[in-house]
Order: C-alpha cells, then sequence, then structure tokens
C-alpha cells in the first residue's frame, strides 16, 4: 500500500532545487510511520537491483549479469514484489539500452509494491552508467581527480550540476555520488581517479560542491566509502579488503571529508566494506560494524541521517556471510538501507524473522524507517 497520502510525492518526485532545506514535520513522519505494516516498513530498508525481483535469474558474476540484460519488469518480478515490497531499485549499466528504453522501464519500477525511489552510480569518469553508455548523448568527465586537480571547486559543482540535470530528466531520485574517499595509497586499485584527490582539504571542497551541484539540480547525492576506501590496496567486489590506519590518523585524513559532507548536510552516507582492525579491533566490515558506524559515525561525527550499505552482493560480504546474516547483521550494527543483497529475498525473511523472534525490535526498525520517510518526504514536498 505505501500509503496513498505520499504516493504523489514518491511516484512523481516533483522537488524543487531546495527540496533538502525543507525537514517535514516529526508528527508527520509519525503518521505515516504507524500506518506501515512490518513488510512495508522492512521493504522500506531495502534498495535492490532489478534482478533481485526475480529468484529464478541465477548469476555468479557481474558479467553473467551483463549478459542476461533485464531491461524490463517481467510478471515474475511483479509476482515477488507483491510480497516484498521494496524502497528502492538501482539500475546499472545493463539495465540501461536508451533513452526510449529507459523512459519505459522506469514508470514501470515507481509502479512497484513500496513505490521505490530510482537510484544510480552515475559518478562521472569511470563510473557512469548513463554517460558511458554510447546511447547517451550527455556530458562525459575524464575523472574526479582530473577535476579535483584544477584546484578550483566550480568545477565540481559544475560536474555535480550537469550530471545531476539529466538524472533529473530522466526521472531519477538519488545518486549514488560523489566519492569522498581521500586517494592516498598508489597502490589502490578501485577507487584511483574516481577521487577527487589525495588531499583531504581539496577533496572536501570538491565534496561538497558536488553535492550542492546534484542538490540543486534536484538530486540527493551520498556520499561514499565510509570510513574511507582510500588507503586501500584490493577490491571489496572480489573479497577481504583492509585499511589499517588507526582512528587518529583517519581524523586527520579520511573524517575531513566526510565531516565536511555531514557539516554541509548529505542525506546519505554508503558504508565500505572494509576492516578497519586498529579502529574495531576486529576483522569485521565496517558494515557490520557498530563501532564504526554508531559509536564512530552517530556518535563522534554526529551524523542523522541515513547510512546505506555498499552493494551487500560483493564478495568481502558473501564470502563470509550469507544474504540473512549480513543483511540482520548491517540493521543491528546501525544500517538503515540495505543495498544489492545477493538474494533479497532470504535477506527480507531473515529481516522479518529477526523482528518476531526478538533479535530486532520493531524500534529499530522503525527508526531507519523514519531516516527514509523523512528522506521521501523531503523529495516528494511540493507533490
Amino acid at each position: 500500500m505505501l500509503i496513498a497520502i505520499l504516493t504523489c510525492g514518491l511516484v512523481q518526485t516533483s522537488c524543487s532545487s531546495d527540496d533538502d532545506d525543507v525537514t517535514p514535520p516529526a508528527d508527520e513522519v509519525e503518521v505515516l510511520l504507524q500506518k506501515m505494516t512490518l513488510r512495508e516498513k522492512v521493504g522500506q530498508l531495502f534498495y535492490v537491483r532489478l534482478e533481485s525481483l526475480d529468484p529464478t535469474i541465477e548469476w555468479t558474476t557481474y558479467s553473467d549479469l551483463a549478459n542476461i540484460k533485464t531491461q524490463e519488469l517481467t510478471e515474475n518480478m511483479k509476482r515477488v514484489n507483491e510480497q516484498y515490497p521494496v524502497g528502492g531499485i538501482i539500475l546499472y549499466a545493463w539495465n540501461i539500452e536508451d533513452e526510449a528504453q529507459l523512459a519505459r522501464i522506469i514508470p514501470q519500477v515507481r509502479s512497484l509494491n513500496g513505490h521505490p525511489l530510482l537510484c544510480i552510480d552515475e559518478e562521472g569518469g569511470k563510473v557512469a552508467r548513463i554517460a558511458n553508455n554510447p546511447n547517451f548523448d550527455v556530458e562525459k568527465y575524464e575523472s574526479m581527480a582530473a577535476i579535483g586537480a584544477t584546484g578550483d571547486p566550480q568545477n565540481a559543482y559544475e560536474c555535480g550540476n550537469t550530471i545531476g540535470s539529466y538524472l533529473k530528466r530522466y526521472d531519477f531520485d538519488i545518486d549514488f555520488a560523489p566519492v569522498a574517499d581521500v586517494n592516498t595509497n598508489s597502490e589502490n586499485i578501485v577507487i584511483g581517479p574516481r577521487a577527487f584527490s589525495d588531499d583531504p582539504a581539496v577533496a572536501a571542497l570538491m565534496v561538497t560542491s558536488y553535492l550542492q551541484g546534484l542538490k540543486d539540480a534536484g538530486i540527493t547525492g551520498c556520499i561514499k566509502h565510509f570510513p574511507g576506501h582510500g588507503d586501500t590496496t584490493a577490491d571489496t567486489h572480489t573479497g577481504y579488503v583492509q585499511s589499517l590506519k588507526t582512528w587518529e590518523e583517519m581524523k586527520v585524513c579520511e573524517m575531513v571529508t566526510f565531516r565536511a559532507g555531514i557539516q554541509w548536510g548529505c542525506q546519505l552516507i554508503m558504508t565500505a566494506h572494509i576492516a578497519v582492525p586498529n579502529v574495531t579491533g576486529s576483522t569485521i566490515p565496517s558494515t557490520l560494524s557498530s563501532i564504526v558506524l554508531q559509536d564512530k559515525l552517530r556518535g563522534e561525527l554526529g551524523y542523522q541521517n541515513i547510512i546505506v550499505t555498499d552493494g551487500m552482493e560483493m564478495g568481502a560480504i558473501t564470502q563470509h556471510y550469507t544474504s540473512a546474516e549480513a543483511a540482520v547483521g548491517s540493521i543491528q550494527a546501525g544500517v538503515d538501507i540495505v543495498l544489492g543483497p545477493r538474494d533479497f529475498v532470504e535477506a527480507f525473511d531473515a529481516v522479518i524473522a529477526a523482528v518476531n523472534n526478538g533479535t530486532i525490535s520493531e524500534e529499530r526498525i522503525n527508526q531507519s524507517v523514519r531516516r527514509i520517510l523523512k528522506l521521501r518526504l523531503m523529495r516528494g514536498i511540493e507533490g
């Protein structure tokens, strides 16, 4: 049902360029929350890829997904979604063919149970699902490092605003960008030029300028990957990754950009699946660490908005945890949105079971849903 009162704002997402400045009244959020069933609440905690709605789709690698090339909703997806509502759908490069196909699929997605928000990774440079598609005539950027090297934050603003403008035109809501990592390790194979700089002060200015550019175009940005993927040498897509920095070392480097984003007012922060043993005393991924998310991000940095995981189908998670364990564990650690679980149905069922058996309280679910409803109301404030 996700609540008729929200439908106008959520489906049409009419919003002004200043939408994130308007905080909805707390009682409005509470009224909506009280009308939701447990399944509706849990559904809002899941942002999934299209293929996740069809458990019969078998895949092992990202290449498999690219070959499957899911570009429309199937009847099986609709049937699964009837029982498994979702709060968001993220589209990848293989889900997007051209403007005509994108114009067909987005209304289909918006009609799903849960009225999902539309998300994409459109950083500019290497990671740009639309700009790197030859069927789209949009501005292309060499890299964020090239923008950072200019030293002019206006260039980061222009980049964010240009990307945000075409995402808004295509009817997206959230861009999982910009990268707020500080690229301090020359052997880094996953961040590199996706980061603005190896200087945290430069990166911080660029990150907030890019966020403002997105916001002025009507798109909600997300800074990533907390607590910082810049000083690593491996890829969390494929397996275990760690940073050996202490928290004191992170505070004068990685946290400079994240603090700047928080002070600017960012609505979403994405976790990294990296372990930080000299912060947590363990090899647990940050996505599953209450020390990282609760003690550091919420407690010490004072962040009050949405925490979203990096893709939970990545090797750093799936090699060590089932979809059920990862979903429940990340919510226990403080996550609000579980992005891209390997097995969505398994993960959803596990969270429902965890609430029913007392492992997770319904109030804990409510805490996350309140944050999500606040964002949804912001985006639909004129709807």
